[in-house]
């Protein structure tokens, strides 16, 4: 199993989890918070496949997706109560995620020879968008536009890993020092309450 591969699947069971959470936390059914789980695993990687034209999207290439997230919300629904004492444990799934997902996104990226901005917005894009799908179903505004610290991460974890992929550092160096800058800055910007400058009124 390869480095990317393996931190592809722990970026799955991470947003399944958070996905999972969120329907729970809306008091959804078994049904919503599976559909929640998966969409928010697999929401960001589909739209990137999609738009890179590698279809079928990866989660129908390799199934080891689909079942990761089914029993990682499973897992959280009849489990949750015993997450309780995790602070927040929305925010902390989606930090291991953003890192994950960065990674595999703007890898996959550069595989398919994307130039430096298509990179980044690739890579941002796979970590982000299955949290939009997973917070507009719940019916909130995504997190995305509430914690401006968030994509902002990831820009930076993305930036990283192109400029490193061009510099021809070695790639397990590269996508575990991009995924330890995204995790890191939003853990940081959680505990701190950072936020970007917004426009005076």
């Amino acid at each position: 199993m390869s480095l990317l591969y393996l931190l592809d699947l722990i970026g799955t069971a991470a947003f399944a989890a958070s996905g999972a959470w969120a329907g729970i936390r809306r008091r959804m059914d078994l049904l919503g918070v599976l559909v929640l789980g998966v969409v928010t695993a697999t929401g960001g990687g589909t739209l990137r496949d999609i738009l890179l034209g590698d279809v079928p999207p990866f989660s129908f290439k390799d199934e080891t997706y689909l079942y990761i997230s089914i029993a990682v919300s499973l897992v959280v629904f009849f489990c949750h109560r015993r997450l309780e004492f995790i602070q927040h444990p929305l925010l902390y799934f989606d930090a291991v995620g953003l890192g994950t997902f960065v990674v595999i996104g703007t890898s996959k990226a550069l595989a398919f020879e994307t130039g430096f901005l298509g990179a980044v917005v690739l890579g941002v894009m796979t970590a982000t968008a299955g949290g939009v799908i997973r917070d507009i179903l719940s019916n909130q505004v995504p997190l995305i536009l509430r914690k401006e610290v968030y994509a902002s991460a990831c820009i930076a974890g993305a930036v990283l890993l192109v400029l490193l992929h061009r510099l021809e550092a070695p790639p397990t160096l590269a996508a575990l020092s991009a995924a330890a800058v995204v995790i890191a800055v939003r853990l940081l910007a959680i505990h701190f309450n950072w936020a970007l400058p917004r426009a005076k009124e």
